[in-house]
Parts: C-alpha cells; sequence; structure tokens
C-alpha cells in the first residue's frame, strides 16, 4: 500500500505565543477567549482584555495559556493587595474590583441553576457581606524542607503542591497575618527536622496553633515552642495523627454567636473560618425562616448546633441530626452550657434511610440544611415525603445546590428568597442561602 505525504493541520503547540480577546470568565474566575475555534482559558485575565499568551497546556476541546502581557486593561482590574496573589494558590480573584467579584459569584449560581434547567428568574437578595479582607480565623500554614534542613512556611503555589515562602497574609486575621516570620526562626531551632507535617493557626479571642507533629518532641524542641508560645501568645496542641495533645496549659476553645450564646469546640471540629459572615450568616437565617415561639424545627447536618441552639432559643423544639457522633455529642454539651433544654440531637448518616428513625416521627414546621460540599440530595429525597412548609438550605457549593434545587421545585417546591454569602473573599468560592416554601 502506498504511503502519501499528509501535511499537518496542527495550528497550535506547547509554548506557542497567541493573542486572545477574553469573551467571559469560567466558573473558576478564569478568563476565556478564543483562538482557531478552541477555548483558551486564562488565568488572571478579565472580560473585554487582549491577552498575550503562551500555551501551556493543549487538550483537543481547549487549550490552556499563561498570562504574559496584556494589550488593554479591563476597567474592573485593579491592582492586588498581597504581594504573593500571583503565586500563591490562596486567592484567586485580587485583581477583580470587590464589586465585580461579587457579580461573578452571583452570575455563577445563575448559570449553575440554568445548567440544571432552572431558567425562571431567581429572586435575588442583597449580597451578605463582611471583610474584604483580614477575615480568616482559620488556616492551615504548610512546612517543606530542604535538604539542608531549611524550612518554607506558607501556603501552596497555584496549581502546584510546592509552598510559596510567605512572610505575610492580608487575608489572614490581624493577630496572625504575619505569623510567617515568627514561625520561621522557631522551625529552624528545632533539633528534629522534617517532624512537622502543616500548622493550624486558630484565633478565637486568642491565637491557637495545631501542629502536626510527625515524631515526638524531644525535651529541647518542646522548650522552645514553650518559649515561642510564651512570647507571642499563643497556646499549643501537639496533632500526633490520633489525638490533639496540649503543650502547656490551653484553654478551652470556643466562639460566640451573640451575647447570649456561645459554642464551645476541639482543635480537630469544623467551624466557619470567617467569624463575622458566620455571625451575619446566622442571624439572616434566622431571619428568614420567620421562627416563631410555637415552631418545631428540624437542623440536619447540624454539627456542633452553629444555626441550632440560635434555633432552639427562638422556638418550641429543635432536633439536629449530625453523621459524626463526636459533633453531636458536643452539640448536646453546647445546648446545656447554653441553658437551652428544648434541644435534641441525634447521630445519623442522611445518606440513608432515616424516615423510620424516632426523631423523624415529629410534625416540624421548618426544616433547616446545611450540608458539605456534596450536597444533600439523598436526605432531600427523603424530607420530600414529608412536605414541611418552610425549607432553609445553606450551601457552600453552587452546584450541589442547584443540583439539589432542581429536585424540590420538580416536587412544588418554589424558591421565595436566594443570596450569596461573601464567607471567602477574593477567592472562587460561593456561599449561598435560599429560602424554599411548599406548597
Amino acid at each position: 500500500m502506498a504511503n502519501f505525504f499528509k501535511a499537518s493541520t496542527k495550528k497550535h503547540s506547547l509554548g506557542q505565543k497567541i493573542t486572545v480577546r477574553i469573551e467571559r470568565l469560567d466558573l473558576n474566575g478564569c478568563g476565556v477567549g478564543r483562538y482557531q475555534k478552541k477555548p483558551v482559558f486564562v488565568a488572571g485575565a478579565l472580560v473585554g482584555e487582549t491577552a498575550r499568551v503562551r500555551i501551556v497546556e493543549q487538550k483537543s476541546k481547549y487549550l490552556r495559556g499563561q498570562l504574559l502581557a496584556l494589550e488593554n486593561e479591563s476597567e474592573h482590574r485593579v491592582t492586588p493587595f498581597c504581594r504573593h496573589y500571583q503565586k500563591c494558590g490562596g486567592c484567586d480573584l485580587q485583581h477583580l474590583a470587590y464589586q465585580q467579584q461579587l457579580s461573578f459569584k452571583q452570575d455563577k449560581v445563575t448559570q449553575l441553576f440554568a445548567r440544571n434547567q432552572i431558567n425562571s428568574r431567581l429572586p435575588w437578595q442583597v449580597p451578605l457581606l463582611a471583610a474584604e479582607k483580614h477575615y480568616r480565623r482559620k488556616a492551615r500554614i504548610g512546612v517543606q524542607y530542604a535538604k539542608d534542613g531549611s524550612a518554607t512556611i506558607g501556603f501552596r503555589q497555584k496549581a502546584t503542591n510546592d509552598l510559596v515562602a510567605l512572610d505575610a497574609c492580608p487575608v489572614l486575621v490581624e493577630p496572625v497575618a504575619g505569623i510567617f516570620t515568627q514561625l520561621k526562626p522557631l522551625l529552624a531551632r528545632l533539633s528534629i527536622k522534617h517532624a512537622i507535617g502543616h500548622i493550624e493557626v486558630l484565633v478565637t479571642g486568642y491565637t491557637t496553633l495545631v501542629v502536626r507533629q510527625l515524631k515526638p518532641l524531644n525535651a529541647e524542641d518542646k522548650a522552645l515552642w514553650l518559649q515561642a508560645a510564651k512570647e507571642h501568645h499563643w497556646q499549643i496542641l501537639l496533632d500526633n495523627g490520633k489525638d490533639l495533645l496540649p503543650l502547656g496549659q490551653v484553654d478551652p476553645l470556643s466562639y460566640a454567636l451573640s451575647d447570649e450564646l456561645s459554642i464551645t469546640f476541639t482543635g480537630g471540629d469544623f467551624i466557619q473560618v470567617n467569624h463575622a459572615m458566620n455571625v451575619k450568616m446566622v442571624m439572616q437565617a434566622m431571619d428568614w425562616l420567620a421562627l416563631a415561639p410555637g415552631d418545631k424545627v428540624l437542623d440536619l447536618f447540624c454539627g456542633l448546633g452553629n444555626f441550632s441552639l440560635p434555633v432552639a432559643a427562638r422556638v418550641q423544639q429543635l432536633v439536629g441530626v449530625e453523621g459524626v457522633q463526636d459533633m453531636v455529642t458536643r452539640a448536646e454539651k453546647n445546648a446545656r452550657a447554653n441553658g437551652l433544654e428544648n434541644c435534641a440531637f441525634y447521630q445519623g448518616d442522611l445518606n440513608r434511610s432515616w424516615q423510620d428513625q424516632p426523631w423523624a416521627q415529629e410534625n416540624f414546621d421548618k426544616v433547616l440544611l446545611d450540608p458539605a460540599r456534596a450536597g444533600a440530595f439523598e436526605a432531600i429525597e427523603q424530607l420530600l415525603k414529608f412536605k414541611i412548609s418552610t425549607l432553609l438550605y445553606v450551601s457552600c457549593d453552587p452546584a450541589s445546590l442547584a443540583r439539589d434545587s432542581k429536585l424540590l421545585l420538580d416536587t412544588g417546591y418554589k424558591i421565595e428568597k436566594i443570596a450569596i454569602m461573601d464567607m471567602f473573599s477574593q477567592t472562587k468560592h460561593v456561599e449561598t442561602m435560599v429560602l424554599f416554601s411548599y406548597p
């Protein structure tokens, strides 16, 4: 069989420099243009900008380009306030004006709803806002060691597992924004190198460090940690992979929801990283639910009682259900500590059948759901049979929210209110609150 020369039709290659007009932002806040009929994704580029990029990834259906220069800048482009922004993977949107960040996030939710065939006009409410920076009270700081034993301390770089060496982070709350420069000399003096996996920092009135300690501390290193804790007013918990062990005197961890209510937790528990937004979010939930003294309320995925306790303070009865028994136990203790006797908490896998459980036999007036990123599809499938008239859904993932909302709307529920909550300013992440009514 004869072989004939066939000219290549390939018109782009890795490393090639091209010019792209940015037409939109994708759901991750990445600029999208087109080159030879293929979409090109360009991180850091904004709508309306003409970008000079280098092709760094090519697939059959798209290209990914590294931004080299801009021929023109969007009117919404701003100078990032963090000097590490171009490398650090902690933030995505510092180059975009804040009001446009909010528009992007609301549009993101709208797009995902449309993809799930929810095309009716959404009753958007005013976004719930807190601080644009210095809002994060909890963060995991990475530690990586070089061959010479020197440590890099910071957050992961964009699209890699390597760390950016930081001296400060303006997204962290003020008491710990510069903690990297405090940790670096301490880690350099430790005698056992490569013994720290990461350090979680947590601020709740005082600063707590949860240190992932891969090897037991010797007496010398223990003394160094205690000296640093005294100097910087830290308290230290050591995480050995099984337990959290206090190093020296450690006070109980807690945060306030109001002047009357507080939540106690452990260093391994989930809490919202943005304290100010959490308080506002809880108050908005109370307002939207329009709680009455005679209400019986079901709180699914209740955790430590972040919503449960404020709800219980206003209603006749509150039932909270959570999958993790340790969280259930702490929710019960939190209720008792706050003098709330109209609460009952249960452990249950809400993704499995629970309709026959004793707690599910109550006639509830209202239900609140605050699931993890995976959403609450299986729980809602069962919840639909109860036809509870008011349902409030608090979501940390708009994709699972859109999917779950479609299920609710298809069975007769109506969206009364929807709002984004800017829990993670300067990032692509979106928190949303939706109020449904039935019928």
